[in-house]
Parts: structure tokens; C-alpha cells; sequence
């Protein structure tokens, strides 16, 4: 058996390459495909006739340097991306409808199908039917500072 992987020093790379690779799948962390990157290094340089103190050291060399240079920032992108919202913060910036007028201390809207009691910062008051914008939840009170404008064609 070490005979024959002497003699075929490349394809046992890259036979080891294979395995680390389908492992991988089962685990996606990232950690094994370096280890897959690096045994196909090592089995380029065994198909150019490197003897396996070379390959080796190659092997573990460039495995490691992908492991700790290169994966960190690769994980790091698959893991960037948008936030979802849930909960009450992503109520803020839709559209509700005044059911009972809206001062700066009390009212209701209607918010996403559901009655909220609303209140404004400041003097303006919202009538029964006017469509105005949720700007804060303050507790469950939805805090409404701006009426929408209507599109009329």
C-alpha cells in the first residue's frame, strides 16, 4: 500500500483532496475545502515530481495560510447580508389610517390590520381617514409625525 501511494503520490492528493471536499458538504464551515484547496497544492506539486517531504509541508503550508487568511473574510461575506426586522421595529415607516383622530396625546390608528393607539410629536392633529406615517413605537403606542400625501392620477 505505501508503495503504490509513492508511486502515485498525485492522485492520492487528489483522491484525499475528493474526500475532504464531499466531508465538507456535510459540514459547511469552510474548514475542510482549505484542507481540500491545500492537498490539490500538493498534488500539483507531486505531478511535477516534488518528493513528499515537499509535498507535505506544502500541504499543511497552504491549508493553513487559507484557513487563517482567507477563510475569515469568506465566511464573513456569507454571513453579511440584510437584517430582517421583526417585532414592533418593522412597523416603523408604514402607512396607517387615523380611526379616531390623532393629537399629541392620544388616538387610534389602524396599523398593518390591527388598531394601535397613536399619538404625534407636537401640535398636529390627524383626522378620522387620513392616512399618516408611523415614525416610532413608543411602548404600543405608534408615534405618527407626518401625514402622507395622496397620489391622485
Amino acid at each position: 500500500m505505501i508503495d503504490w501511494i509513492k508511486d502515485h503520490a498525485w492522485e492520492t492528493w487528489v483522491g484525499l483532496a475528493v474526500v475532504l471536499a464531499v466531508v465538507e458538504m456535510l459540514s459547511l464551515d469552510l474548514v475542510l475545502l482549505m484542507f481540500a484547496i491545500g492537498a490539490l497544492a500538493a498534488a500539483a506539486a507531486a505531478g511535477f515530481g516534488a518528493p513528499i517531504f515537499v509535498t507535505i509541508p506544502l500541504f499543511a503550508i497552504v491549508s493553513l495560510l487559507l484557513l487563517f487568511l482567507v477563510r475569515p473574510s469568506v465566511v464573513a461575506k456569507l454571513h453579511a447580508g440584510p437584517t430582517l426586522q421583526t417585532g414592533h421595529v418593522n412597523l416603523v415607516g408604514a402607512t396607517a389610517v387615523v380611526v379616531e383622530p390623532v393629537d399629541e396625546r392620544n388616538g387610534r390608528v389602524q396599523l398593518r390590520g390591527e388598531l394601535w393607539s397613536a399619538r404625534t410629536v407636537g401640535d398636529a392633529v390627524f383626522d378620522t381617514g387620513s392616512e399618516v406615517l408611523v415614525t416610532q413605537i413608543d411602548g404600543a403606542t405608534a408615534v405618527v409625525t407626518t401625514s402622507i400625501v395622496s397620489k391622485e392620477s
